[in-house]
């Protein structure tokens, strides 16, 4: 699932990208525009040159001269740039056409999609209800947003209204790196919890965005959690897991004690 560190990625690839001027745009699958015809989007863009994009949490904002291209990239999305006569892939939903080759979105589960606004004000209005960037979050600002909420650590990391961009790999593996289990009430966390939750956040999220995702390395939680007997790859302590809030959440007992 693309969480902050792909669409930073994703970001890069467009940046790559600013300032050629866009000769087409195909539809090839409508079921991922989302307020949007195919017919509106193509007029919209032909002729534009995309300006530098920037990235809110999981979203990315493409602005065009006028309009903005908002993706998201719900389980299974990616952007990524091709020569034109590179066959397309079959879950290739729309292309956009440049001089020396193609940006591609791809999307084999179709669950977010392609949005357009008239405006960078548009757009903005569009994530309104998003909570502050997860790479921007300063400690204080972390610490006033756990103590504003009842849920569970995990829960709260991973609602998008509190921190854009967090999903489920990372909150595991921040809360990992922490030693904090994220069973725990986000409002109890106590002043060293937060301020080594920060320090553990802006790692992990600065690591995962050089690779372009959460790496699955040996050494982090991510690594070990999908192995048939998974074991903590810092103490060596089977993992356990349990279903939160619809996420598989898997942490240390030994390393992170005093879940609920």
């Amino acid at each position: 699932m693309p969480e902050l560190p792909d669409v930073e990625g994703f970001r890069r690839v467009l940046a790559e990208h600013t300032g050629e001027p866009i000769a087409s745009v195909s539809v090839l699958d409508p079921g991922v525009l989302r307020g949007v015809t195919a017919r509106r989007l193509r007029t919209a863009l032909r002729g534009r040159r995309f300006e530098e994009p920037h990235r809110h949490g999981k979203w990315l904002l493409a602005p065009a001269q006028g309009p903005v291209v908002l993706l998201h990239f719900g389980m299974t999305g990616s952007l990524t740039w091709h020569r034109p006569d590179e066959p397309r892939h079959r879950h290739d939903r729309v292309v956009w056409k440049l001089p020396d080759g193609e940006l591609r979105y791809r999307d084999m589960r179709k669950l977010q999609g392609v949005r357009l606004a008239a405006t960078a004000q548009e757009a903005d209005e569009t994530l309104e209800t998003l909570g502050p960037d997860a790479l921007n979050l300063s400690r204080d600002d972390l610490a006033a947003t756990l103590s504003a909420h009842r849920g569970r650590l995990k829960t709260t990391l991973t609602d998008q209204a509190v921190i854009a961009g967090l999903g489920n790999l990372l909150a595991d593996e921040i809360c990992w790196r922490a030693r904090i289990n994220p069973l725990r009430p986000a409002r109890d966390l106590t002043a060293p919890d937060l301020t080594t939750l920060h320090r553990a956040m802006r790692r992990v999220l600065h690591d995962s965005i050089k690779a372009a995702r959460v790496p699955p390395r040996r050494t982090w939680l991510t690594g070990a959690r999908d192995t048939p007997a998974p074991t903590c790859p810092r103490c060596g302590t089977p993992l356990e897991s349990r279903r939160l809030s619809g996420r598989r959440t898997v942490w240390c007992p030994h390393c992170q004690p005093d879940g609920a």
